[in-house]
């Protein structure tokens, strides 16, 4: 499938949810997709920490499995939800640890899904004062940071 048949997919179904929106496809990279999506009101498509937004995105990735007959991932932003929140995390990754850092006291952060986590986990990776590690089930799962 080349790009503008891809496009015209991806289109076809946001427009549905939203007739005003400008769907952005980027060069796909190691089977992913990259897909920016610009509304002007991005709740509806976002919802609450995201949800509507991965469920749209799990949606494009059985249709486009299907249509392409080849295992891909879909990487769907919508109006720059996911790169804003990804920087939040980070600098509260960075916040946090220097707290722990500083105080030698755990910290345990609000619980998050998988991907918010591994954000956390990533950022503080290469730090040699503090360690972290992800404790609880389900979606009460979060992450603790602890001094070394």
């Amino acid at each position: 499938m080349n790009n503008s048949s891809l496009r015209s997919l991806v289109e076809e179904l946001i427009k549905k949810l939203d007739p005003e929106a400008t769907v952005t496809i980027l060069s796909v990279k190691d089977m992913t997709i990259p897909i920016d999506i610009e509304v002007e009101d991005a709740n509806v498509l976002i919802g609450q920490n995201g949800e509507t937004l991965f469920e749209i995105q799990h949606l494009l990735k059985i249709i486009l499995k299907r249509k392409l007959d080849q295992d891909i991932y879909v990487d769907l932003d919508i109006n720059s939800y996911k790169k804003k929140k990804a920087e939040y995390l980070r600098e509260l990754a960075r916040a946090s640890a220097n707290d722990v850092s500083l105080s030698r006291r755990t910290k345990m952060l609000a619980p998050m899904v998988s991907y918010e986590r591994r954000i956390i986990h990533l950022e503080l990776a290469g730090r040699e004062d503090v360690m972290t590690e992800s404790i609880g089930l389900g979606p009460s799962r979060k992450v603790v940071i602890k001094p070394r």
